[in-house]
């Protein structure tokens, strides 16, 4: 497998306005001779969140400020040929057997359908064809879902936060309700299933909306997933005394759903507790909570991020970055690219850390980490 580098003084910084903090990074020899993404603790990164920009086309109260943020300068971007070629690096050299496209809005990426038919002509260690899915907000999906179904994609997770136009206007700051709901029939339509919502209800926003949702989802066939609100949006948005945990989304579905537990043999290594949603009045369905606040599962984490400028994140919180993209162009082999994000995944933490006394919100807001 080769040395793996020493990442001492790789570790990153945070910059908040304050000293920064530097994560402290074990020692890489420990690491056992394995070409997977390993870390200390057991877990095996198997699945690929790739971001492919930082722009989007929404401004969701949770993701971004209502002004935006300033989208990095192409040149300071992932080309679809270095996308393509850490795709093949993660599935041929490191045991990665799903990718997930992200973004921002992955929508925006103009080579996202050459991008897509790239990974899905690859195979991963085991000789299968990877799981290929994308995180939408659905504006422009009706329009290409049958392009991107013939590239290879299998699924689609796409975001709807309210079934009222009111209210999702609100919460987006843009009135599209009807181009997400659209994108997600014809996704369903062309065999990108299994199409799944994902929601995030926010207090004094959209709080009144997971019967609602729920109700819609089943009707149209749909896998809803409530995520709860997490520090990723604008600085100083989020705290915890105000958020909507899993235990008050159950509540709410409660009043109208008899909800039966599927447990972990279902859930595996998926971020989601299930639950089985019965009604007389509406066909009979899973409903999902991806609890990160509240119920952590990071004891059971499978991912790997890669964010569009070509970093390494070993955890959606984490406080360190591996650059990829300035070894890419400097000249580095596959496998010496490999090594590093072995030794990257390696380091990763127990856990995000959200209820320690010091934890930190990441310097990147959501959109520009990738989902």
């Amino acid at each position: 497998m080769g040395t793996l580098p020493y990442l001492g003084g790789m570790s990153g910084s945070v910059v908040l306005g304050i000293p920064s903090v530097r994560s402290a990074v074990p020692d890489v020899s420990e690491r056992p001779d394995t070409p997977l993404l390993t870390d200390r603790f057991g877990r095996i990164g198997r699945d690929l969140r790739v971001s492919l920009t930082d722009k989007c086309n929404l401004r969701c109260q949770y993701c971004m400020p209502a002004e935006g943020i300033d989208p990095l300068p192409s040149d300071r971007l992932l080309t679809d040929d270095e996308i393509v070629r850490l795709i093949s690096i993660s599935l041929t050299h490191l045991g990665v057997e799903e990718v997930r496209f992200t973004g921002g809005e992955p929508l925006l990426r103009k080579g996202l359908e050459s991008i897509v038919t790239a990974a899905s002509q690859m195979t991963n260690h085991l000789g299968h064809k990877p799981e290929l899915s994308l995180t939408t907000n659905a504006l422009g999906l009706s329009k290409r879902a049958a392009k991107l179904k013939a590239a290879g994609l299998d699924r689609v997770n796409i975001s709807i936060d309210s079934i009222e136009p009111e209210v999702y206007a609100r919460l987006t700051r843009r009135d599209r309700l009807k181009d997400a709901v659209e994108g997600a029939r014809v996704a369903q339509e062309v065999g990108l299933t299994p199409v799944k919502i994902n929601a995030v209800l926010m207090p004094g926003v959209n709080d009144d909306q997971a019967v609602p949702l729920l109700k819609f989802c089943l009707d149209n066939g749909y896998q809803l997933r409530f995520i709860e609100y997490m520090p990723l949006g604008p600085r100083g948005s989020w705290k915890r005394s105000d958020m909507i945990t899993a235990e008050d989304i159950l509540g709410m579905l409660e009043t109208e759903f008899e909800l039966t537990p599927l447990g972990d043999t279902v859930r595996g290594t998926s971020p989601a507790e299930l639950w089985e949603a019965s009604s007389p009045h509406h066909p009979t369905g899973s409903v999902g909570i991806i609890a990160s606040v509240t119920r952590p599962f990071c004891g059971t984490c499978d991912r790997t991020r890669l964010t569009a400028d070509g970093k390494i994140r070993n955890c959606l919180f984490g406080d360190s970055e591996i650059d990829l993209m300035g070894m890419m162009r400097g000249g580095a082999t596959d496998e010496e690219i490999a090594n590093l994000w072995r030794g990257a995944m390696w380091v990763k933490k127990a856990g995000h850390g959200i209820d320690d006394e010091g934890f930190l919100q990441p310097d990147r807001p959501m959109s520009a980490i990738g989902g």
